[in-house]
């Protein structure tokens, strides 16, 4: 009898469940997560706008603080800001990250290379410093290939400091992640890479093209896709090369226009890069953008050669004021933070909040080699896994996911019999993937007695 009733749930539950967005708060009670990584530890990393570097599980919701930043100085727009990973961590354990501060009376930024132990970070070293900061335009997102750190900077609410070349500031500066100038930059002993730019607060590389967002005066706010020695035009040109007064100098100073401007203004923030197929087909190949002022989220997919928006289009179901950043999980999750709080700290409202597609991990069954067997299906204690003689590959792994898309198991299968103990899983639904490295062998549903 408890058999039946458990395949009638699932039943009941295949039904009704479908590709929906669905969200849940990881974190709450926070202060302006500012950055977000999805790292290669499976966590995600981020600042907090008043100088702390945590580490967050997204399945146990533990932070871990890495660090404080006790010279970080909050004005308005200014803080803690961009943090990147090296791109062989953890192997080389390095961490870059940009705050503000104050040096006498003046407000500067800086980016600090950090060195992670396995526990907490240590042995700060400073690589770039006296930039200019303000109360507002500040910048800085950071972004690191396999060789440079690319650092946004704003133009400090000082407008020249755009198109000149000699200041550091209104720049997409490209260092090596020592802090000193690439020989092949556009202009040699310069750390610029782009210019013309007034405040870029979103930053993702993708296929080795970089892409920016860009907060626009009282029009045109910008996503740009960056390249070597290129003007972006501020503040001579707001948005496109679409006025009189603008055409000239586009044409003069080699102005690359955005690939999307908005007017009115949204304040478009942080960005990351989509391309799983596994939770939300539909985004692949997409930039998913985080914004403030109206406090949505958007796709911005990009065509095949990944050089124009094809559209940009609000997610739906996503509704938590003002939106900071994004990261995306190898399965495909979305990861936002908020931007609620007050500037000066006094309120930490803020929130870490995962998007998914509870049928991806829970009901789809897709089984590209039949020669796997799954059984005692529903299972109580232990659950077998039979690979015959053309299943059979090194290198498999299984994973077991609730219907949060969490994993509850996960270990690999050395022989073709396989037992799987499951005696401490909450009885329930869940999937099974079987992958060999680079492949999904097999995604079927299993129900836990």
């Amino acid at each position: 009898m408890r058999k039946l009733i458990l395949l009638f749930i699932l039943a009941v539950f295949a039904c009704n469940t479908h590709a929906q967005m669905t969200t849940r708060i990881v974190r709450d009670s926070l202060f302006i997560p500012w950055e977000m990584i999805y790292g290669p530890d499976n966590h995600i990393w981020f600042t907090q706008k008043n100088g702390y570097i945590c580490r967050l599980n997204p399945d146990t919701r533990k932070i871990d603080t890495l660090y404080q930043e006790t010279n970080t100085v909050i004005r308005s727009e200014g803080g803690m800001l961009g943090m990147a990973l090296h791109p062989q961590f953890p192997a080389t354990p390095h961490v870059f990250v940009a705050y503000n501060y104050m040096d006498g009376t003046t407000y500067k930024e800086r980016i600090v290379k950090y060195e992670y132990n396995g526990a907490v970070l240590n042995n700060p070293q400073t690589i770039l410093d006296d930039i200019d900061a303000s109360n507002i335009h500040n910048g800085c997102r950071l972004l690191t290939d396999a060789n440079y750190l690319y650092i946004t900077t704003g133009d400090a609410s000082a407008t020249s400091n755009s198109q000149d070349v000699n200041s550091i500031n209104g720049k997409t500066l490209r260092v090596n992640f020592d802090g000193s100038i690439p020989a092949d930059n556009p202009i040699p002993g310069n750390p610029a890479w782009s210019w013309g730019h007034r405040n870029a607060q979103g930053m993702v590389m993708v296929n080795g093209k970089i892409f920016q967002s860009e907060h626009g005066d009282n029009s045109d706010d910008e996503i740009n896709l960056l390249e070597k020695g290129r003007n972006y035009g501020w503040p001579n040109v707001k948005g496109y090369c679409d006025q009189p007064t603008e055409t000239t100098f586009c044409t003069d100073s080699n102005v690359r226009e955005p690939l999307r401007g908005w007017t009115p203004t949204l304040a478009v923030c942080g960005i990351d890069y989509y391309n799983q197929q596994t939770m939300f087909p539909a985004f692949q190949n997409s930039i998913i953008m985080a914004t403030l002022k109206d406090s949505k989220l958007y796709q911005l997919k990009l065509n095949t050669a990944m050089d124009t928006i094809t559209s940009a289009t609000v997610i739906s179901g996503v509704s938590f004021g003002r939106l900071r950043d994004v990261c995306i999980s190898p399965q495909g999750k979305i990861y936002i933070s908020t931007s609620n709080s007050n500037a000066s700290g006094s309120t930490r409202t803020d929130k870490i909040i995962e998007l998914y597609d509870p049928s991806s991990v829970s009901i789809r069954n897709t089984p590209t080699n039949t020669d796997i067997n799954i059984y005692p299906n529903p299972a109580k204690d232990e659950l077998f896994l039979h690979l015959g003689k053309a299943g059979f590959k090194q290198n498999l792994k299984y994973q077991i996911y609730n219907t949060t898309g969490q994993v509850v198991a996960t270990g690999n299968m050395p022989h073709p019999l396989t037992g799987v103990r499951i005696q401490h899983i909450p009885a329930g639904l869940y999937q099974l993937v079987i992958t060999d490295g680079n492949n999904i062998l097999m995604r079927q549903k299993v129900v836990k007695e």
